[in-house]
């Protein structure tokens, strides 16, 4: 039975020393911390007459026959009392695995807010008066703590009411801790790998476009290794339904449109040509000067006989030649100046469009 039963609430306060934070997981959503407890009370049915000593100190044994206050972690996955080299007494040594809702829709560029709180279980506060001793400076930490993913930027201590329909309010004690993701990890195992691999789909802009055995091998290495490592990464991450920043970053470069050149139409409703066919060989033409013109043969098929009228009967298409190497000359320079002019903006970001290769039809361009 509480001190004072029956009349005004037991004010008990409460101080508390950070002496390291352990873990911080994001695929389970919590963090582990040890910390040092105390609480502060007057009970009045342990009071003395006495001259000379103003105090006295027992053993542990009286600890179980006196009234203490009944506090508990609050969204506690996991805890323990330390009970070496002896038990606690006067101070309770106490480790913790607490629930923290993240926001990872900008991870790695993320800060987290966690929270551990503190709460009488029993007691309402028409009883027990919970509260930090001396408001702020109640809680204490240690210079030395830190952590490889994160930096602590700031510890702080709130006091609010909870209210439970079946029994009413109850004080609980807050401490809130503020996380900031480093993001040089990142940077080397994600960030610059990637950037890697989108600085070599560069390359097939210098390589011909008769040269089919080395372009293809390199976009699909170029696919492959962004899905690999894509999902390489999300093994150790939660499984949360939404898009996160990182995923942009992976994914933005993988998402262009691969087509063939035989998929390629033309209205016939409004042109009066059928499908283009282009020549998979990458001929290329004479022109009169006798100078060599890079260009691609595709023969229009006649769907319009109006139109058929007007060309040579033994044929029913017509040969129409497209200059592309423009395109590939074009793309080495604004291809990395896009990509760089986005980068030096944006941070670390992805631009997606499209360019005509003989070889593979329209194929999107991972810049």
């Amino acid at each position: 039975m509480r001190p004072a039963f029956g009349g005004p609430p037991i004010p008990v306060g409460v101080d508390v020393q950070v002496e390291s934070l352990d873990t911080i997981s994001e695929v389970d959503m919590d963090f582990t911390m040890t910390l040092y407890l105390r609480h502060y009370w007057k009970d009045e049915r342990l009071a003395f007459p006495s001259t000379n000593n103003q105090s006295m100190t027992f053993d542990s044994r009286l600890v179980k026959k006196i009234w203490v206050p009944d506090m508990f972690f609050v969204h506690s996955k996991r805890s323990f009392i330390h009970d070496t080299t002896t038990d606690n007494v006067m101070l309770r040594v106490v480790t913790v695995t607490a629930m923290c809702n993240m926001d990872l829709s900008r991870f790695p560029l993320d800060t987290q807010t966690c929270s551990l709180e503190i709460e009488s279980y029993a007691y309402t506060d028409d009883d027990l008066m919970l509260y930090w001793k001396k408001g702020n400076e109640s809680l204490d930490t240690d210079d030395r703590i830190s952590l490889s993913q994160f930096l602590i930027q700031k510890f702080h201590t709130t006091t609010k009411l909870a209210f439970y329909s079946s029994t009413g309010w109850y004080n609980r004690l807050y401490i809130h801790f503020t996380l900031r993701r480093h993001i040089f990890f990142f940077l080397l195992q994600t960030y610059f790998p990637a950037t890697l691999m989108v600085m070599l789909s560069w390359v097939s802009f210098w390589i011909d476009r008769r040269a089919v055995p080395a372009r293809v091998p390199l976009g699909i290495t170029h696919g492959a290794h962004h899905v690999h490592h894509h999902h390489g990464g999300q093994r150790l991450m939660p499984r949360v339904s939404y898009i996160k920043a990182v995923d942009i970053y992976l994914w933005l470069p993988c998402t262009c449109e691969i087509g063939h050149p035989d998929d390629l139409a033309v209205d016939p409703q409004i042109t009066g040509y059928g499908t283009m066919d282009v020549n998979m060989t990458g001929n290329y033409g004479m022109p009169e000067n006798g100078g060599r013109q890079e260009r691609i043969l595709a023969q229009v098929a006649l769907n319009n006989p109006q139109i058929a009228s007007h060309v040579k009967p033994s044929r029913g298409y017509v040969n129409i030649w497209i200059d592309t190497h423009a395109i590939d000359k074009y793309s080495r320079v604004c291809s990395p100046a896009l990509t760089s002019s986005s980068t030096s903006s944006t941070g670390p970001s992805t631009r997606n469009r499209e360019r005509w290769d003989p070889v593979g039809g329209w194929v999107g361009v991972c810049e």
